[in-house]
């Protein structure tokens, strides 16, 4: 049922997987994002495409590079005729006071927006009659572009959602939202429309909440071809696509009260981490939704809906969110912890060579000849399946007993556990694609690929997590801010006191939800001491100093030492991964795709 067509209405849609609109950050001219990137997941099977949320006015501009609606004509064309047969829908949205001050930031009231604390301005009658007529504009520029219809974001990042919350307006109401969908079916009769709706802000005393939201459902569902149920606000932004702390499939439950009410008038879109097929299959069959939303699935593996039907498992998506959240003080352009390609402008595009010149010759490497990998971590694995799909021979080597690296490794920590899923998945498809995997042994001479990392110095997290004794309180220095040692903290706080030291004022600094991780801290009982650097290591007891006033104090516990993990060996001239420097999984996986299509390239 997911991966079969389905029929709505008159439509036809080759899957019941719907790529969601989401955030790129790719396009500088404010136009839409890579075509290739939408094509790729519609090549793939998804019977549904969102393009990114274009800002229907010229003043909204809720990150760099958003795009404006006024300048996707041309991709809104080219994404329709890429996709086809996938049912494309133009994301249309205006983000209120969750803009950028870049912006003229806009909202239903002067009520300081809830996180940032700046103060919009108020909307007239006039204006609010001005954004109606920019929906009604940007949705027929869409549709005369040839997609097949638009989505109305009345959700996260959204003024239509603001106009109906206690968070952004004493007076909330949905008659905005009503008027401009009354407006696009208006002028879009034959269009599909969908509607992201915010069902839950997860702020009682003001914001929007379930029950209110069924009332305004009610309302609309004769209005929409399909309706999204999606939760958070300005106070909650990580709700709406958590990491995997959060158990996939949350809206389960938001989205059975929505189809209740629609009764048939709309299909309802299951969202809310589904990215596992067995997950989505199971919420269709219990008529939890009628598509699922796999966003985050789909940045993972394109033919994600492919691949299901060839009855194999497609790669996993492991829901940190370290690469494909694009909102970000950092202002990162979109990727993939697992999947190299998203976020690249050109597939396999120019890179810096990560091989030597004898490795990517012809004569050290005669055309057919067995490719030998050293190291079965996410580089080595990775680089082995990429030369393995382009039909070269390899062999790969690892010196622990079982292939993962690292993936093992931290799959032992709170909301890591899906990185375990992934080395599963590297193994099967090595197994499938004729690998000849040795583990239990050495890195031998003459590998054209080194994946092998170093190995550990003192207490590090790797070597607590591989079964180093501790006894008594803990002390983790984190150095790095990248949430390594917070995940740590919470692993080690079931069964020791744990002080967590950072120079930072907040813990976890690289974390895309440092709420989150400050507020699991604090239920764990881990004691943060923020602003403050080791300068002393003892065997039962460490002294900090303020990074300020240099004052010092002691902490008593053993330390561990959350800083750089160690490099392999730098002789390598042809080193990937941690052989090169001490790399993140994504990090790893991107450069074993690169030297592996240098060796293609090459050979």
């Amino acid at each position: 049922m997911l991966t079969d067509p389905a029929r709505f209405g008159a439509r036809t849609v080759p899957s019941r997987v719907l790529f969601g609109p989401h955030a790129t950050n790719t396009s500088p001219d404010r136009t839409l994002g890579s075509v290739e990137h939408y094509r790729a997941r519609a090549a793939g099977g998804a019977g549904v495409i969102v393009t990114e949320v274009a800002s229907v006015t010229g003043d909204d501009r809720p990150y760099e590079y958003a795009p404006l609606a006024s300048s996707c004509v041309d991709g809104w064309a080219e994404v329709a005729v890429a996709c086809a047969p996938a049912l494309v829908l133009a994301g249309l949205g205006h983000a209120g006071s969750q803009s950028s001050a870049r912006g003229l930031l806009r909202a239903p009231s002067s009520v300081p927006d809830p996180a940032t604390r700046a103060v919009p301005r108020p909307l007239s009658a006039t204006e609010i009659d001005e954004l109606v007529g920019a929906f009604t504009t940007a949705g027929r520029a869409a549709v005369d572009a040839g997609c097949a219809g638009v989505e109305i974001a009345a959700g996260q990042y959204s003024l239509l959602r603001q106009f109906r919350s206690g968070l952004s307006t004493p007076t909330p109401d949905d008659r905005v939202l009503v008027a401009v969908l009354e407006a696009v079916r208006a002028e879009l009769p034959d269009a599909w429309v969908g509607l992201r709706l915010g069902v839950d802000e997860l702020a009682p005393w003001a914001g929007i909440t379930p029950d209110a939201a069924l009332a305004t459902v009610d309302r609309v569902a004769g209005l929409v071809d399909h309706v999204v149920p999606v939760r958070g606000s300005a106070m909650s932004v990580p709700a709406t696509r958590p990491d995997a702390h959060t158990a996939p499939g949350f809206m389960a439950e938001a989205c059975r009260a929505v189809r209740a009410v629609v009764d048939g008038r709309c299909a309802v879109v299951l969202a809310g981490s589904v990215v596992d097929p067995a997950d989505a299959r199971a919420a269709l069959d219990d008529g939890v939704a009628d598509l699922v939303e796999m966003t985050r699935a789909l940045l993972a593996d394109p033919t994600l809906v492919a691949t299901v039907r060839a009855g194999r498992v497609p790669r996993p998506c492991v829901l940190t969110n370290q690469r494909c959240r694009v909102r970000d003080v950092r202002n990162p352009r979109i990727g993939c912890t697992v999947e190299p390609s998203v976020g690249e402008p050109f597939p396999g595009g120019r890179k810096a060579s990560l091989l030597s010149r004898r490795d990517s010759n012809d004569a050290f490497l005669p055309r057919g000849a067995e490719v030998l990998v050293a190291g079965a971590g996410p580089a080595g694995m990775e680089a082995a399946r990429t030369l393995a799909l382009a039909g070269r021979a390899v062999r790969i080597v690892e010196r622990d007993d079982e292939p993962g690296g690292l993936l093992r490794t931290i799959a032992a920590l709170p909301g890591r556990h899906r990185f375990g899923l992934l080395a599963d998945w590297y193994v099967d498809e090595l197994v499938r694609l004729g690998v000849s995997m040795q583990v239990g042994a050495p890195a031998p001479p003459g590998a054209h690929i080194v994946a092998t990392g170093g190995d550990d110095v003192g207490l590090t997290p790797l070597a607590v997590l591989r079964g180093a004794a501790l006894a008594g309180p803990v002390v983790i220095d984190d150095p790095l801010g990248d949430g390594s040692a917070v995940a740590l903290a919470e692993h080690l706080a079931t069964g020791h006191a744990v002080t967590l030291v950072t120079a930072d004022q907040i813990v976890g600094k690289q974390l895309h939800d440092v709420v989150g991780a400050a507020t699991r801290l604090e239920r764990a009982g881990v004691d943060r001491v923020l602003e403050h650097r080791v300068v002393e290591r003892r065997a039962d007891h460490v002294v900090v100093a303020d990074v300020v006033t240099g004052a010092r104090r002691t902490i008593p516990g053993t330390l561990v030492d959350a800083g750089p993990r160690q490099p392999g060996d730098p002789s390598s001239g042809h080193g990937i991964g941690d052989a090169r420097a001490p790399r993140t999984v994504a990090e790893a996986i991107r450069e074993g795709r690169r030297a592996a299509e240098e060796i293609l390239r090459a050979g």
